[in-house]
């Protein structure tokens, strides 16, 4: 009875780390397009209105910190998942 119970609980686990990596990876991919769609954006932007690049520029470098700070704390806590 005892061993089903850990061979269960272990098999929870393996399913736990699988979930995170998947998580980890998915935020990965997710900040890697957002950041890309924003600096795609702020070229076209930057191509119609050629006079405010450094408004454009400032404020495409602040969204995509915010983006990849986002993406850092989810794949920390997709890692903290896996080894705790």
């Amino acid at each position: 009875m005892l061993a089903m119970i850990l061979l269960e609980a272990a098999s929870f686990a393996a399913f736990a780390k699988v979930g995170a990596s998947l998580g980890a990876g998915l935020a990965a991919i997710g900040a890697g397009l957002g950041i890309g769609k924003i600096g795609g954006s702020a070229m076209e932007a930057i191509a119609r209105q050629p006079e405010s690049s450094n408004d454009i520029r400032a404020n495409m470098i602040v969204i995509a910190a915010l983006v990849e700070g986002v993406a850092l704390f989810a794949i920390i806590v997709c890692l903290l998942a896996i080894f705790l």
